[in-house]
């Protein structure tokens, strides 16, 4: 299954100008085992060349092998095989045996190991027909022969003609020789093996290295999720990271000030397995609004597992920032050597920040007593074409008068600010232009007598 799961939250949606928040990486691993059960078949070499440390070191790494696969399918190791996975052993010397059929019994398994004895020549036909034999066309489980011997063949046909009828029919062939203990034909090993050779083809001359062999094999064949784990984080340049929390597993450093290496020896090795890693960041750049956290994540393994995180946005308020007034051009003065007085002529400024107040006043007629008028003023500078330009609306409520008739109500006070800089009366360098203005009243009554049935 590999990486069955990654991902990239925020603790929080929106932050300040110049606030934190927490980012939080998650992986999760199963091995492949796990979710397609798998028939194996170890097919051992007991011939008369293996007596000794040689019998003695491929039993160990039959059985630890078996012990990998057992936790590998469940989580621990229980003495059972899970999940729908088995295990079955064939030796082979003059001739094979299957010494197990299709067994999920780890302690039947490691007794069939542990009863090999060596003697006799080399038959590896009769080793892969006893093998085939032991799978069930009609299971749906993948399908494993590991091949292990340390001579060339000395009994029986060619095997290489049931192997590849075993690769024919969906089986994956491993292929393990120990050469340093009379030869081996390691052409032949190269054949019977699925390709490439190089992920399914193991040759040693150091009888010492067959454990640790066939621990690899195992978690190869259970399909580890995921080994040598890197996870490269960049956050957006708006951001720098502040500060990082411990993994759950693995091992996290920082690389400048905004990203993060997060570091896993391996996930999902034998179980499902999860991980996660949290750290801070704080807002440093000019960006506001929602910006985007991610510059780049990259993600790299033994296994080539393929995997993307998402890109979170967060939403930064930094307020609306407006500047009133630019900043005035700079006038340069030089002070010769040795001048205790210099007269200079800076040229000619303007008074900024200049407008004017427009304050009207309007008169509602007949405005009946008890009763208040929601009024609307709308101001227009109309410039020497008759275009209208906007400059204002406002709305306000007026109160009620106590009067026993109706009567005028006078409204004072309505004030428009006028800046000169949007003066559309085409009078150049002028700060005191003749400016054209059209303004319209709206009035109505708030209260009135209707009173809607709201049970109908």
């Amino acid at each position: 299954m590999g990486i069955t799961n990654s991902n990239k939250e925020l603790n929080v949606s929106q932050i300040d100008c110049g606030g934190s928040f927490k980012i939080k990486l998650s992986l999760t691993a199963e091995p492949d085992i796990t979710a397609n059960p798998t028939d194996i078949v170890l097919i051992l070499d007991r011939s008369g060349s293996m007596s000794g440390s040689p019998l003695a070191n491929l039993k160990s790494g039959a059985k630890a092998f078996v012990d990998i696969i057992d936790e590998a399918t469940d989580g621990t190791e229980d003495g059972e095989i899970g999940f729908g996975s088995r295990i079955g052993i064939v030796s082979f010397a003059d001739e094979a045996t299957q010494d197990t059929e299709l067994i999920t019994s780890v302690e039947d398994l490691k007794n069939a190991i542990d009863a090999l004895t060596s003697g006799g020549s080399t038959n590896h036909e009769d080793a892969f027909i006893k093998a085939l034999d032991l799978f069930d066309p009609a299971s749906t489980n993948a399908k494993v022969m590991v091949m292990f011997t340390d001579g060339v063949t000395t009994e029986g046909g060619d095997a290489n003609v049931i192997a590849t009828a075993a690769k024919a029919q969906g089986v994956t062939i491993y292929s393990i020789g120990l050469s340093g203990n009379g030869g081996i034909d390691e052409q032949s090993l190269r054949d019977w093996a699925s390709d490439p050779d190089s992920s399914y083809v193991v040759i040693t001359p150091d009888e010492a290295e067959l454990e640790e062999i066939f621990e690899d094999l195992a978690r190869n064949i259970s399909k580890a999720g995921a080994t040598d784990v890197v996870v490269t984080d960049t956050v957006a340049p708006c951001f720098r990271i502040t500060s990082l929390s411990s993994p759950t597993k693995g091992s996290a450093s920082t690389s400048g000030t905004n990203t993060v290496v997060w570091r896993i020896d391996e996930l999902g090795v034998t179980q499902s397995e999860g991980a996660s890693f949290e750290f801070t960041v704080e807002h440093i750049g000019p960006c506001s609004g929602s910006v985007e956290v991610n510059e780049s994540i990259d993600y790299e393994d033994n296994e080539g597992n393929v995997v993307t995180f998402p890109s979170p946005t967060v939403e930064v308020d930094c307020g609306i920032d407006v500047c009133a007034e630019e900043c005035p051009e700079p006038v340069d003065i030089v002070v010769d050597g040795c001048s205790d007085f210099i007269e200079y002529d800076a040229g000619e400024i303007f008074m900024g920040s200049l407008g004017r107040i427009v304050e009207l006043d309007v008169t509602l007629r007949n405005v009946c007593p008890n009763k208040r008028v929601a009024l609307a003023v709308i101001l227009h500078e109309v410039d020497e074409n008759g275009v209208e330009h906007k400059r204002g609306l406002k709305t306000m409520t007026v109160p009620a008068h106590s009067g026993e008739t109706c009567r005028d109500v006078v409204v004072r006070c309505v004030r428009f600010v006028l800046p000169e800089d949007i003066d559309v009366s085409d009078t150049a360098n002028s700060t005191c232009n003749t400016r054209a203005l059209r303004a319209r009243f709206i009035a109505h009554y708030v209260d009135n007598d209707l009173e809607c049935d709201t049970e109908a």
